[in-house]
């Protein structure tokens, strides 16, 4: 069995394939892993579509519920041109989501943790930290701007 840096490393070469389609959103990389087993995977699309988490769930051809789920970003909290992607996971349920990078952007700043952690969801935040802020740093809208 891999070690969750591994699936992660995999969610950052997703992201890269999310540019230059999804600008102005951050290049996002998901995968979802089951038994071990990458089952599905997916990156930010074109603005109005798909999140990486709601590309890959997309995808997906089982229940979420035993399967873990790696993203490069904090999932959004809120509302835009698309759903919530951390509500979506909220009501899914899946067994883990491990996160790389919290998003500064003003409008989620921890927000989606949030929502994760009052639905009960277990996640670990920090994996591959390093080098998934060295992709995905550039492309991040702060409160510091």
């Amino acid at each position: 069995m891999n070690k969750p840096e591994t699936y992660m490393l995999l969610a950052l070469e997703c992201s890269r394939n999310a540019l230059p389609d999804c600008r102005p959103n951050p290049p996002v990389g998901c995968v979802i892993v089951r038994n071990g087993e990458v089952v599905s995977s997916g990156f930010t699309q074109s603005p109005g579509l798909h999140h990486a988490e709601i590309a890959a769930l997309s995808k997906l051809e089982m229940s979420v519920n035993d399967c873990d789920i790696y993203v490069t970003l904090e999932p959004c909290s809120f509302q835009g041109r698309t759903p919530s992607c951390a509500k979506t996971l909220a009501s899914l349920k899946p067994n883990h989501i491990y996160i790389a990078l919290l998003d500064p952007h003003p409008k989620n700043q921890g927000a989606g943790i949030e929502i994760l952690q009052h639905a009960g969801i277990s996640f670990t935040l920090g994996i591959c930290q390093n080098e998934v802020s060295e992709f995905l740093s550039e492309y991040l809208i702060s409160s510091d701007l």
